[in-house]
């Protein structure tokens, strides 16, 4: 009988431990939820692009993209939304991976075009960054629209919650001068200092609820302030198609807690 319960008793741990490892998997799975158009997603390790279909997985290191007339939704983990508009192409660079600090981070790169996110407020353990290549944004729980241009611009658009948005960090190497190749009577030889490197002035600016701010291809605010849902650009399709999903997302997740009570 002593036998049997200890038996049962390793069962049930194997079990556990089994659901647990297959829920921690589960939860670095992205899976694509919507496809309008064409649609392709490529693995880390391999350079052909695949469509990608509804219910396609999504894993770190992958990269997916939209073509002209086309967008995406996917859900990550059951937990956060990310929308690709046309023309748009993101590296999943980390999908709630744990660091060597105990975090579980997340890194979503916008290399090209215009991405929206819907992301749950996070735990202090929890890092979600959505980059471009000129500035991130660190997430702690909020809806917001990033649009990169073809020359690395970026407009950020915070609708609900606040994004601390924060300069990439570059270094650039300070040119030599070189002199007139007209000749010129010059000094005897003196000392001069060789090129060094500098670094482009870092910023950090928290966007909050209707604020939005531009940043330059070199890293420069151009604008930031305040936006309103009347504004003629919050009118396109892609807009309130966002909006509309986001408000039958929270419907349902409202149903489900109804349930459960």
């Amino acid at each position: 009988m002593m036998k049997k319960c200890v038996l049962s008793m390793m069962l049930i741990c194997l079990l556990v431990s089994v659901q647990a490892w297959t829920d921690t998997q589960d939860a670095k799975k992205g899976v694509v939820t919507y496809v309008d158009g064409q649609v392709k997603r490529k693995s880390g390790d391999l350079e052909d692009w695949k469509n990608a279909l509804v219910n396609t997985e999504v894993l770190s290191g992958d990269k997916v993209r939209t073509y002209i007339d086309s967008r995406a939704e996917v859900d990550l983990s059951e937990l956060d939304i990310i929308r690709l508009a046309p023309r748009t192409v993101i590296d999943i660079v980390r999908l709630y991976e744990e660091t060597k600090e105990k975090k579980i981070k997340t890194n979503i790169s916008v290399e090209q075009g215009e991405l929206w996110a819907n992301v749950n407020p996070v735990k202090a353990n929890t890092e979600f960054d959505i980059s471009a290549p000129v500035a991130a944004a660190a997430i702690t729980g909020t809806i917001l629209r990033m649009n990169v241009n073809e020359d690395s611009t970026t407009q950020l658009k915070v609708y609900e919650g606040e994004v601390q948005l924060r300069r990439q960090p570059q270094q650039l190497l300070k040119p030599m001068q070189t002199g007139s190749l007209k000749p010129t009577q010059i000094q005897g030889p003196t000392q001069v200092q060789g090129p060094k490197e500098v670094s482009v002035e870092e910023w950090v600016k928290i966007v909050k609820a209707m604020q939005q701010i531009t940043v330059s291809k070199n890293g420069e605010i151009i604008n930031f302030g305040g936006f309103s849902v009347q504004d003629k650009e919050e009118q396109s399709p892609w807009i309130k198609w966002n909006h509309e999903l986001d408000n039958r997302r929270l419907q349902n997740l409202r149903e489900r807690l109804k349930e459960k009570n």
